[in-house]
């Protein structure tokens, strides 16, 4: 178990490293606080956040507040940024609120759902070892840090440029996966809801359209948001594009969507109605249900 401990502290040395480093580069256009940049300083609070929060859960051994302090995180960044950016301009006063517009709605409904279930099964095998505890959250900064970049780019970046065809592009891409992640969301909560549903997959509305319309959702409305930061971008402040690529990776190839789909193969894999729902429902893209 010391090996594994050894382990996982050294993913968080170099998950900590990479966010730094990202901060630092990334931020190339972003105005300066004394010697650093204001985006450098908003990867510092992420790490801050949600180490802080650590301490507690490791000693009580608990994930319940986990999700709520992702939304912590973005919040306190958001607001970081908003504060040393000084005066603002629409795009940038925009993009904050969708951000923080975002990151509440997301984490009421998050907080919400552990409240009812009682616990997050992702943690259970990790959250008796603090060391391995410790990733979970470090990620989760991580996460914030490259999630938010382009938004974070927008509001402390030293040149804002006049609003433009890029703005209406990305605001409008932003509404629109903003609203598919809640339609999304609420359908599936009146689900699971219903005792009638008991044991069953959800097969319905937006659910019809994709295996997972909510992630869709959420990460058109990154893409819309790295557009808007589009006409500000220069040198290593390139690097904000990662924010949509990111998320992409995350929900389709780390913890979304592989952890869900084992879970739902475990559960229904045999049945008829669930491989005929998998083989004829896409992915991940809205698309009208194939007959």
């Amino acid at each position: 178990m010391a090996a594994k401990s050894i382990k996982s502290l050294g993913v968080v040395a170099v998950s900590a490293a990479a966010g730094l480093a990202f901060g630092w580069f990334a931020g190339a256009d972003s105005v300066t606080v004394g010697t650093v940049t204001a985006f450098f300083i908003c990867t510092l609070v992420a790490f801050a956040v949600n180490w802080v929060a650590f301490i507690p859960a490791a000693i009580a051994k608990t994930e319940k507040y986990y999700d709520l302090t992702g939304s912590i995180t973005y919040v306190s960044m958001i607001a970081a940024a908003l504060y040393m950016a000084g005066a603002l301009d629409l795009r940038a006063i925009v993009v904050a609120a969708m951000v923080l517009i975002w990151t509440s709605r997301l984490g009421y409904f998050l907080f919400k759902r552990i409240n009812r279930d009682g616990h997050d099964s992702r943690f259970d095998k990790i959250k008796i070892y603090p060391a391995r505890f410790l990733v979970a959250w470090t990620m989760q900064a991580l996460w914030g840090i490259f999630t938010a970049a382009a938004a974070i780019a927008i509001i402390t970046t030293r040149d804002p440029e006049p609003i433009g065809a890029f703005f209406w592009i990305g605001a409008v891409l932003w509404s629109f996966g903003f609203a598919i992640e809640i339609v999304a969301d609420h359908q599936k909560s009146v689900f699971k809801q219903d005792s009638k549903n008991d044991g069953e997959f959800i097969r319905t509305g937006l659910w019809a359209w994709s295996q997972h319309p909510n992630y869709f959702g959420e990460i058109l409305l990154w893409t819309g948001i790295t557009i808007m930061a589009l006409p500000l971008l220069s040198g290593w402040s390139w690097l904000v594009l990662i924010s949509p690529v990111f998320v992409y990776i995350l929900l389709t190839a780390i913890s979304g969507i592989p952890m869900l789909d084992e879970k739902a193969e475990k559960r229904w894999g045999e049945r008829e109605d669930f491989r005929r729902y998998r083989a004829n429902t896409p992915k991940l893209i809205l698309l009208p249900p194939s007959k």
